[in-house]
């Protein structure tokens, strides 16, 4: 099927870039991204890792590697720093 779609200058040149350093049309890029969206996964090659569940965490288990990283920090001396 073919459509028309309106989209800003700029996105549309970023899109055309990063479709052609991967080697792909702009097509199979574009319906590509649509897919991974629908499936709720990032689009973004570089949302990987954490990036993917950011948000997504359980709060006491945020609450503890806060606690740690808190504990952490307490240690460093800001004077070996300078």
């Amino acid at each position: 099927m073919k459509t028309t779609l309106e989209i800003p200058d700029e996105l549309l040149l970023q899109t055309e870039a990063s479709a052609a350093s991967r080697g792909e049309s702009l097509t199979d890029f574009v319906t590509e991204a649509l897919r991974a969206h629908l499936r709720g996964a990032p689009s973004d090659p570089e949302a990987q890792g954490w990036r993917r569940v950011f948000g997504k965490a359980d709060a006491s288990q945020v609450a503890e590697v806060d606690r740690i990283i808190a504990e952490e920090l307490e240690q460093i001396d800001p004077d070996s720093w300078r």
